[in-house]
């Protein structure tokens, strides 16, 4: 079984052929605007974010960890989760540069997320967040057995495609494949 990322399951919900190309065919693929934005993004709201109270998350108190490193073999999974708040729960935090409403790709990477922290710390994990930086909102995502039940799947959906390296059709919606960082690839999609 690979060692798949948590960012892998949020682009199998986007576009499974991302993943496809990212594993099974690795090419050089082209860092868009997007991505680069995305990342200075994500440094500039970490930095800010130490400053800031709790309170956006409805939380009095916590103990916040930045940019933790999770994995487990048990899950064939890892990741570098944003954030991390500490109470006496444990909430995992994703941020988001993005104006929309949090989808199924987002909340598939959350449940992943808190997945690994319930194995890592031996907790459970009901609540997580979705910080989305454009508007500085805060989104509550409830870890519900559905997602889990979900992404647990999709991980053995993804290792199967790795297997027999079968392409996965493409993404209905034909919008996203032009950030795609892959979109030169996709002959039957352009």
């Amino acid at each position: 079984m690979e060692m798949l990322r948590v960012t892998d399951l949020k682009q199998w919900f986007y576009c499974p052929r991302v993943v496809y190309w990212t594993y099974c065919l690795p090419t050089q693929k082209h860092i868009s605007y997007k991505m680069e934005h995305g990342l200075a993004e994500h440094e500039i709201i970490s930095a800010l974010e130490k400053r800031r109270l709790l309170k956006h998350y409805g939380l009095n108190q916590g103990e916040r960890f930045f940019h933790v490193p999770l994995s487990s073999t048990k899950l064939g999974l890892s990741g570098l989760l944003d954030l991390l708040i500490v109470t006496d729960r444990y909430y995992p935090v994703e941020f988001k540069e993005t104006l929309g409403p949090i989808s199924i790709n987002h909340k598939a990477q959350l449940t992943g997320y808190a997945l690994l922290v319930e194995e890592t710390y031996e907790t459970r994990v009901e609540t997580g967040f979705v910080y989305r930086i454009p508007t500085h909102q805060v989104t509550v995502v409830p870890i519900t057995a559905s997602l889990r039940r979900k992404v647990l799947e999709d991980l053995q959906a993804i290792n199967e495609m790795l297997k027999t390296e079968q392409m996965p059709p493409p993404t209905p919606q034909r919008g996203k494949c032009i950030d795609c960082e892959f979109r030169n690839f996709c002959g039957d999609v352009l």
